[in-house]
């Protein structure tokens, strides 16, 4: 199209396509060779019209590193096209520092500075130009997190201390020109800098700590009112040791009595110093008394200061709403060091008391989220998340706070809901980025084309959207698991499970990206691998809110590794058990295809090696357990996957000449391993479980994995059985020997059934015992938890106080009306309906597991 009518744009859209073919990794040095020699002829005979074009050919200029070439181009007639100073500015520092010139680099920054005096990253490339260190100009790629460390890594060891020494005095100098030269009391940039200076200083000397606590203080007296404080000064804080921090901490709270006399100022600075202390995780070290007197303070706080929010819109955040936060943050600390249920119950009901003066903070529905899944009120949860309002690319950077939780649940067409919009959106920006990326060439927007394809390309490799594309068929097959005619269907909608292996194969060459906001998780939960509130209080200063990439990368891909087999293996199995006979004998007209045994045992050797061991050494594992010689433990925290493993050996059994035993005895010796690896282990949890009421969290998810995995393919195994039992049209003559292995096969499957019905019955009667415990017994144990002498229920009676006579005048007519309609048991009998309704679905699942294995029960007795 440039050859016909030899327009620019024609011309910068192949120029962008050559981009992205070397940003793919194709060609780079001749491919930007060409693009570079294209616009420079077109440059000769037309010039360039639009500042679009001359980024474009700025950027294939820096991708060979020729940064005197663009420096030419940009101080030349073409610079003119950049008609915003501090734009063109920034570009000249830029490839001033990448050409080595730090020094004219340095002068440009700082004329940037002068005009935008709140330019915090220039004010760090300026830092990189005097310390003649390129940290602060690190390229991104797909893998850099969405939320990259607060601070900026730097390398200073190459300076001598007289450089060193230069570089700080010609910095704090402009610094305090920037500082005396502002003339807005509310930029903040000049006041980080110094912070930054003090930071850069300890990290090359290390004795500097007493300066950056004074320089921090000094931020404090100015802007401790401000929300964003903490996410301000965390970084500089890292910097200092454990007693530096204290020493910090303990002058803000001498500090603290010369507070504003402005209330709202007052009230943020009071906020901040609260925030602090857990930033620093001053609150770890508290004992129980003093961390439960805080709360109360803190709760005193909230409502002293709730006349200062009277006028103001209902959705406009309210004056001390984050106080809230920090008392649940401290009622749950005090559950997870005394396990006193009243104080987890009374976090719910300060977090409810929120929002039923304002339904719009968010930063409550996602604490709520995350405890009402802890306490196995799920349905809570999952109305939580959708009262966040998650569209678009929040259902991406968002999901994770109950993805999770229902993967483990028996809320299956809520899960379904939940994975189909996830998927759909996925889905709908693949197919709309190519249209995308048409408009941004066609509106000569030529980086927004770069930025679409990065982006979607970004998506691609999301380990969230790989993990829901294989769990959303294992849901599928999990729904129909009780009846194998409707499995087959399903699993030949899938191609029988290929597909997924092709995933499992690519996945470990694959690159993933974590597009997940984890910086939004609560303390307890900073990863959706991670929860302490499930182990004992660990006694640490600090519970870090850790993003460990690598490891979680390794854990995801061998999750998806695992799971993309499972829909091939139970297709196998389904096959290996429609035929019953080793020797390849025709049986009620099915033939023995050796190349399903052959293929189902490649996968259990893969299986195997995936949870670190060779198949036999597997094997041996399992047998042991079973038999009672080895632990359950030995398999840790793979439990379903061990259970899946011995579910798929059996099915290989049937029709294997190599599993390990010989003749009659084989088949049946396989059946009882896995009917008393099922049934030991899923009685032994359910007699572990207690009263959910009172047991948040417990064993009540790896239960319901138990039933709808493990449990369910071995049904779907059973069903293969006992459908060839059954006489059909085509009989064969069957041999002596054939007669008795049916016989014994058949024994072991009556054995199966029989022993499947039993441990489902009993887990049935739990959960309807469960759920006939009467509401108002459930409801009044929750409410007098808060009621007792001494623990939890403190900082209840604080805000129930409050509600019971709310002050109208002080207060107004929407804060009095939202505080008499708060109700702690209207709380009390949703977490009930909200357990009780997990209960049911489980109990549902159950008996259609009853009903099927009972139907099979007597369809085996006419063999």
């Amino acid at each position: 199209m440039y050859k016909l009518v030899g327009e620019e744009r024609f011309l910068l859209w192949a120029v962008c396509s050559i981009q992205l073919q070397v940003l793919c990794g194709n060609g780079g040095e001749k491919l930007l060779l060409l693009a570079e020699g294209l616009l420079k002829k077109h440059v000769a005979s037309h010039g360039l019209h639009e500042p679009e074009a001359l980024i474009v050919y700025f950027s294939i200029l820096e991708q060979q590193a020729k940064y005197g070439d663009a420096l030419d181009i940009l101080g030349g007639k073409l610079g003119s096209l950049l008609m915003i100073e501090v734009d063109k500015l920034r570009i000249q520092g830029k490839l001033l520092a990448r050409a080595g010139d730090y020094a004219a680099a340095a002068n440009v920054y700082q004329k940037i500075l002068e005009l935008c005096g709140d330019d915090w990253e220039a004010f760090l490339h300026y830092l990189g130009c005097l310390f003649e260190d390129e940290s602060s100009w690190a390229s991104e790629t797909i893998n850099t997190p969405i939320n990259p460390p607060k601070y900026v890594e730097c390398k200073l060891t190459h300076l001598t201390d007289e450089v060193f020494d230069s570089c700080v005095e010609n910095a704090s100098a402009f610094v305090q020109k920037l500082q005396a030269e502002a003339s807005n009391d509310s930029l903040r940039n000049p006041y980080l800098s110094h912070l930054e200076i003090e930071r850069r200083k300890c990290l090359f000397r290390k004795n500097n700590d007493d300066n950056l606590v004074e320089a921090l203080l000094q931020y404090y007296s100015r802007f401790g009112h401000l929300a964003c404080f903490t996410s301000d000064v965390e970084a500089f804080l890292q910097v200092l040791p454990p007693e530096k921090k204290m020493e910090f901490l303990d002058k803000l709270m001498k500090n603290s009595n010369s507070l504003s006399v402005v209330p709202t100022r007052a009230l943020g600075q009071s906020i901040t110093l609260l925030k602090t202390q857990e930033l620093i995780g001053n609150m770890f070290n508290l004992p129980v008394a003093e961390l439960e007197g805080s709360a109360v303070q803190m709760a005193e706080l909230y409502c002293k200061n709730l006349p200062l929010s009277k006028d103001l819109d209902p959705q406009e955040s309210m004056h001390g709403e984050e106080l809230l936060s920090i008392v649940c943050n401290v009622l749950v600390q005090l559950f997870w060091r005394t396990r006193d249920l009243g104080y987890f119950i009374e976090a719910i009901m300060v977090l409810e008391f929120g929002l039923t003066i304002r339904r719009y903070t968010f930063q409550y529905k996602i604490l709520l989220l995350h405890l009402y899944s802890y306490f196995g009120a799920l349905p809570l949860a999952y109305e939580r998340y959708k009262s966040l309002d998650v569209k678009n690319i929040l259902m991406e950077t968002a999901s994770h706070h109950i993805l999770p939780q229902m993967l483990a649940s028996p809320l299956w067409a809520d899960l379904s809901n939940l994975l189909k919009d996830y998927l759909k959106f996925m889905d709908d920006h693949f197919r709309e980025s190519a249209d995308l990326t048409f408009l941004a060439y066609r509106h000569r927007n030529y980086f927004k084309v770069i930025e679409f394809v990065q982006f979607k390309e970004r998506l691609q490799h999301s380990n969230q959207y790989l993990v829901a594309r294989v769990e959303a068929p294992i849901l599928q097959l999990k729904q129909s698991a009780d009846n194998i005619e409707q499995e087959e269907s399903i699993l030949e909608s899938l191609k029988c499970g290929a597909d997924f292996i092709e995933l499992s194969n690519e996945i470990g060459s694959k690159s993933l990206t974590f597009n997940e906001d984890f910086q939004s998780r609560p303390w307890w939960t900073p990863t959706t691998e991670k929860n302490y509130l499930l182990g004992p209080f660990e006694g640490i200063s600090y519970c870090p809110k850790e993003n460990l990439t690598k490891e979680r990368e390794e854990n995801v891909r061998g999750f998806i590794e695992r799971k993309s087999l499972l829909p091939r293996m139970i297709y196998l199995s389904i096959q290996s058990a429609s035929v019953l006979y080793k020797d390849n004998s025709e049986i009620n007209g099915s033939l023995a295809d050796p190349k399903i045994s052959t293929e189902l045992k490649a996968l259990l050797e893969r299986y195997a090696k995936m949870m670190g061991f060779s198949l036999n050494d597997a094997i041996d594992v399992v047998v042991g357990v079973s038999r009672g010689l080895k632990p359950y433990e030995v398999f840790g925290s793979d439990v379903i996957d061990w259970l899946n493993f011995a579910v798929f050996f059996n099915a290989w059994s049937l029709n294997s000449h190599d599993s390990g035993q010989q003749g009659g005895e084989r088949t049946p010796g396989s059946w009882h391993v896995v009917n008393s690896l099922l049934e030991n282990y899923i009685l032994g949890k359910l007699r572990s479980i207690g009263p959910l009421i009172q047991s948040p969290q417990g064993d009540l998810p790896i239960l319901v994995k138990l039933v709808t995995e493990p449990l369910a393919w071995h049904g779907l195994v059973i069903q293969a059985c006992v459908r060839t039992f059954l006489p059909s049209g085509k009989k064969k003559k069957k041999s002596g020997s054939t007669d008795q292995s049916i016989s014994l096969l058949s024994n072991a499957v009556r054995d199966a059934i029989q022993g499947l019905c039993s441990v489902l019955e009993e887990v049935a009667k739990w959960s309807q015992d469960q759920i006939k415990i009467p509401e108002d017994n459930k409801i009044d144990l929750l409410v007098s938890s808060l009621k007792r002498n001494g623990g939890a229920g403190k900082v209840f009676n604080i805000l129930e106080t409050l509600a019971s006579s709310p002050n109208e005048t002080q207060l107004g007519d929407r804060i009095s009306q939202a505080l008499r309609s708060w109700s702690p048991v209207d709380v009390g009998r949703k977490i009930v309906t909200g357990q009780c309704r997990v209960l049911s679905e489980f109990w549902r699942i159950c008996e259609s597991k009853i009903k099927s294995l009972k139907t099979l029960k007597q369809q085996i007795a006419q063999v």
